[in-house]
This record gives structure tokens, sequence and C-alpha cells, in this order.
């Protein structure tokens, strides 16, 4: 990891030289970020010496990385080589994609290239960051062609839980690259085009050399569904229901807050929205011509004055984080609403992997409350954004690769989906972040490797995950802190007595404190006199004393600090 952002805020930059490529060009594909994992997507395709990005995602810490809530990947090997980056293309307007932007364009510096609702999104983002002033943000539109030489580009609509996903074509001397995002066969949509078929049959007809496709239902058999059963489904549960409801959906599925407002207008409620993701995505969706329908949302300051059963609440927090809406009206310490005893919770949305013991801990949180909590297992107000196994065998048919690269996902969504190209005609290529697929000359490999890692995101630091801070973070949770603090004079004597805290280890009135600072006072009183005139060699003695003492009493090897005032 570079020094850069845990450092003076400069990356290091090296000779870009990339050993992998040949001497005449080539063209390859390098995965950053999303290949092999769930969220944080990056991709970096090389064609001649010449770099283009495509998608710059965020993900989330979970149960692997408890001391960390939002991570990006590490982009480090990119920004050495950022004088051959000709852009960053974004292909649809989930976090997971578009996420990482803000933190990471000020080391990359390129053009950013989207569609309209990801460019409204993105903007928003980019304002807040204090961003906007100096990203040049292309805005395409929807099956647009453009050119980033040495690659030539296009949009292809795609359906997908978010309007105007796109997949891209990209065009070079050496053959044809299909990257599909994300993705799905949606026969009724509700907002925004259907999967442009007849467009992937004509790229099938031109010859595709590769293509590197969504893995995330490659376990999934049949069809995802469509966004306009969950539209009916939610229309009869609503209409059914008494008290105050809440709906927690991806705050980007505008199609599917579209569906919960016609569900609550039906059922004669007003709708307010909680939740600043949602508000944002809001205001991009109709600066995009989507809404139109939708009567303005009641303020979240008024919506407690309505009656219960004339109120539906959408809010953010369908993942579980802590600092949404829904987690603060779980806790009951949101400052607007409130919710309680027949009131009722349902979350349209699925589980990302890694999220789950949040959620079903926000669950337990609002059914404590008296809420009845409806979900996705229950009932049918929720389908994926990604396709199923039909679909992308229906894809496959239209496209005809040679060669498949699946893409975001964990080791068994790419396995899987890898045996399903197989069975499609396609030669499939396993691989994950890091490697670098040469797809032409030759017959496509694995060539060499490229350093990857992840980011935490620590309040506008980029950290990595693996450094110092975390780290310590990380052991804290586990093992605690112990604060010593002593005054000595110029002879090292203890003056007075030492004063040791030990938070998330032993609770106030416990005598053991006590105990450890006596310990402390006299393993220095013993120590020879030159040692005590020294200030390392006093707080190494007593690091040493705590830990010690620690571990036999607790089992535990805490982080030890200690403060030492000499008089």
């Amino acid at each position: 990891m570079p020094a850069g952002p845990e450092g003076d805020g400069e990356w290091d930059t090296a000779s870009g030289e990339d050993p992998s490529a040949l001497p005449g060009g080539d063209l390859a594909f390098i995965p950053l970020g999303g290949t092999g994992e769930i969220g944080m997507n990056l991709n970096v395709y090389r064609c001649d010496g010449a770099l283009l990005a495509v998608d710059c995602g965020i993900g989330f810490g979970g149960p692997e990385a408890p001391e960390v809530e939002t991570m990006v990947p590490d982009p480090a090997w990119l920004v050495e080589r950022r004088e051959r980056l000709v852009g960053l293309v974004i292909t649809h307007a989930h976090e997971d994609h578009l996420g990482a932007v803000v933190h990471l364009w000020p080391f990359l510096r390129c053009p950013v290239y989207a569609g309209p609702f990801a460019s409204a999104v993105l903007r928003r983002k980019l304002a807040e960051a204090g961003l906007h002033g100096e990203v040049r943000l292309s805005t395409l539109p929807l099956g647009g062609r453009f050119s980033l030489p040495p690659f030539d580009l296009q949009f292809l609509d795609v359906a997908h839980s978010v309007p105007e996903a796109q997949a891209l074509a990209i065009r070079t001397r050496h053959g044809l690259v299909l990257h599909t995002g994300d993705w799905k066969l949606d026969p009724d949509p509700l907002i925004g085009p259907r999967t442009d078929e007849a467009a992937f049959a004509r790229l099938g007809e031109e010859g595709v050399l590769a293509m590197v496709c969504d893995s995330t239902n490659a376990l999934v058999e049949g069809h995802s569904g469509s966004e306009g059963e969950v539209r009916r489904n939610l229309a009869a549960i609503i209409r059914g229901l008494k008290g105050r409801v809440a709906v927690t959906c991806f705050a980007t599925n505008i199609a599917r807050i579209e569906s919960i407002a016609r569900a609550a207008t039906a059922a004669g409620r007003q709708v307010a929205l909680f939740g600043r993701s949602l508000r944002n995505a809001e205001a991009a969706a109709r600066e995009c011509g989507y809404l139109r329908d939708v009567p303005p949302f009641v303020p979240e300051e008024e919506a407690g004055y309505l009656p219960d059963d004339s109120l539906l609440l959408i809010c953010t927090g369908s993942q579980g984080e802590p600092r949404s809406a829904l987690a603060k009206i779980a806790a009951d310490t949101h400052p607007a609403i409130a919710l309680g005893e027949g009131d009722t919770v349902i979350f349209s949305s699925r589980m990302i992997p890694g999220n789950e013991r949040a959620i079903l801990r926000l669950q337990d949180d609002l059914a404590r409350r008296g809420c009845r909590v409806m979900t996705a297992d229950d009932h049918m107000v929720h389908v994926s954004g990604h396709p199923a196994r039909d679909e992308m065998k229906r894809l496959y048919g239209l496209v005809r690769p040679r060669y498949a690269i699946p893409v975001h996902g964990e080791w068994r969504h790419l396995s899987e989906h890898a045996a399903l190209a197989r069975s499609c005609g396609a030669d499939p290529l396993l691989v994950e972040d890091g490697d670098v697929v040469r797809l032409a000359p030759g017959r496509p490999e694995v060539v060499a490797g490229v350093p990857t890692g992840r980011l935490a995101v620590d309040n506008g630091r980029l950290l990595p995950l693996s450094g110092g801070v975390l780290a310590a973070r990380k052991r804290m949770l586990f093992n605690g802190l112990v604060v010593a603090s002593l005054a000595v004079d110029r002879e090292g004597r203890v003056l007075g007595e030492p004063k040791v805290s030990a938070p998330g280890l032993f609770e106030g009135e416990d005598v053991e404190p006590r105990q450890l600072a006596a310990e402390v006072a006299r393993v220095i009183g013993e120590l020879p006199s030159a040692q005590r005139r020294e200030d390392e060699a006093l707080r190494e003695a007593a690091r040493s004393v705590l830990r010690r003492a620690v571990g036999r009493r607790l089992r535990k090897r805490p982080n030890v600090e200690v403060h030492l005032l000499r008089v």
C-alpha cells in the first residue's frame, strides 16, 4: 500500500512499466476489485499500453473486518500508471460501482464518463465531497458510442435494479470485449429500457473475443423475476396493513420507490423519505425525468404529525447500516419518527453477503419494539437485479463469446459461472483480483499478477486494512485497551500513585486497575537507577508488567499505552 493516504497525502510514483505487456502491444484485462469478492468493483483494460478503468465502487466491512464500515479497492498500481489512463467509465449508479469515485479520483485525476442517471447521482456525491468543480464528468447518451483511443466504446442498455444500467462493448484492434456490468432480462422493468437483446445479438454476429460477465446469481436456477411482479405484490400487501408502514430498499432502485409510492397512494397513505441517500436518489431521478407521476414526498420533519394509517415511510438501512434512518428508528433515537406496536416494516431488498448479522440484528430490534417484520423470505417483496442461470444462458446464446471471464462474485459464484459458460460453448477463464489476463494476441491466459488490496474509508482518510491504525483498532476490539499514567522525579522515583484504566476489560468498581497500578509502581521502583533516568525504559517496563498482568488475569493481549510525566 503506498504511503499517501496514511501519510503525507501524495502517492508514491514509479516508472509505470508493465513487464507483462508485449513489446508490440496487446489487450489485457486486469481486475483490481470485485472479482473473487462482492462489491468494490474496479476493472482495468490495457490496450497497447493505454489503460481504461471501468467502475469504481465501495464495499462493506462485515464480520471479516468489524473495525471497518466502508472499504474501497487499493488503486496504487493504477495510480502509478495514471499518465496512461484515458478515462474511467461508470456502468451504473450502484454504490459498489461508483461509490469510490469521490475517494479515489483525487489520486487518479482522469476524465469520468457515465450515463445521465449515474452522472446525476455522481454529481451530488462530488459536490458533497467538494470535488464537483475539479472532476471532468462527461454525460453520455444511453446506448451511445464514444472513442477513447485506442478504445472504441459503446454502451448497451440493460435492465437492472437501478435506472439506465449499461453494458460496455470495448472494440480494439485486437478484438471486441463485452463488459456486461450488472444486468438481468426483465420483461417489465417499469423504469428504463429492457435489456437490448438485439444489440447483444449484433455483437454476436460481429464476433466477441471475450465476455466479462456478472456472476452474482450464478448459483440460482431459473429466472430472477420482474419488477412488475413486485409492484403488484407490494400494492396488495400495503393495502391490507394498519398502523404505520415503513419500507426499506436500495436508495437507487427508483422503480421500487415508485412502486412503493404508488401502493401507498392507492392505500390512502402519504409517503415520506427518511435517509440522505434516498433524498439524493430522488433528486437525481426527477432531474432525469423519472417519478413524474409521484407527488412530492412529505418532509421528514412533518411525517410524525400524520395519522398512523395515513403514513408510509421509505427508509435507508436495508443492509443494517448502523447510522441509517431505520437503525435509528429501531433504536428509538430518530428525532422525527418512531415505530412500535401495530406497525409494519417491509425489507424490500436482499441481504448482501457479509451483512447478514447486522440485518438480522436490526430486524430483531424492530420486532422487540412490537413491529411486524416482512422480508423477501416470506413475501414477494423483492427480486434480484442480477441474472439467474436461465438468463445467463440466454445471453451466452446471443453473444456467443469465444472466451468467458466470470466477475462480480466470490469464488463459488465464479466457478459455477465458468461451468455454465463452458456448457454454452465458451471457454472460461477463472481469475481473481490482481490477475493480468492477456486476451490477445494468442490464446487468453493469466500472464502476471499486480498488487491489490483494500483501503478503509475512515472519516475522510484512506487507511490500509493491514496498516498500523486499523490493526491497533482490531486488537482493541477483541483484546481491549489499558492506559497507565504515572509521574516520576528526575531520578525515576514514582511520585504519588500511578493511575490505570482498562475500558472494555474491567468495570469501574473492580479492584484490578488499582492492583495493576501498584504492580507498575513496584516494578519501576526495582529498576536499576540508570534505567529509571531513561523515559523509554520506564515506559517499556510499565507496558511489559501491564501486558503480563492482564494476560495472567484475562488471557488477553491488550493494547497498552503509558503516559509518563517527569517532574
